[in-house]
């Protein structure tokens, strides 16, 4: 699980980072991100009820996405805010390999902007 250190604290920069951050987008995920004037980097998974009504469901591919966040945290060098916005349910039963190069690409790209 990635350390609290990592998450966002409160919803002022959830909604700051959604207000003014850039997108990237993927048919089952999306990525917005914004550079943290704070110094350091931040991250949210955001699952919504449309996406799989169970709580339980929601939760686990929010375990997930934050695993595998956590082994390539690597790739997130600069410091931003990152919010990670499931789309398909599919990300539950997802091969763990596959959702971790979906992150990795989601991460490279957003370096080069």
């Amino acid at each position: 699980m990635l350390s609290k250190e990592y998450r966002f604290h409160s919803r002022g920069g959830v909604k700051f980072t959604y207000r003014t951050g850039k997108t990237l987008r993927r048919p089952d995920m999306s990525l917005v991100f914004v550079d943290n004037p704070k110094g350091y980097t931040r991250f949210a998974v955001v699952v919504s009820k449309k996406v799989l009504k169970s709580a339980v469901g929601r939760n686990r591919i929010r375990r997930r996405v934050y695993e595998a966040v956590r082994l390539n945290l690597d790739n997130f060098k600069k410091p931003r805010d990152y919010i990670f916005v499931v789309y398909d349910s599919k990300i539950k039963n997802l091969p763990f390999s596959k959702l971790q190069s979906l992150i990795r690409s989601l991460s490279e790209e957003s370096m080069l902007q």
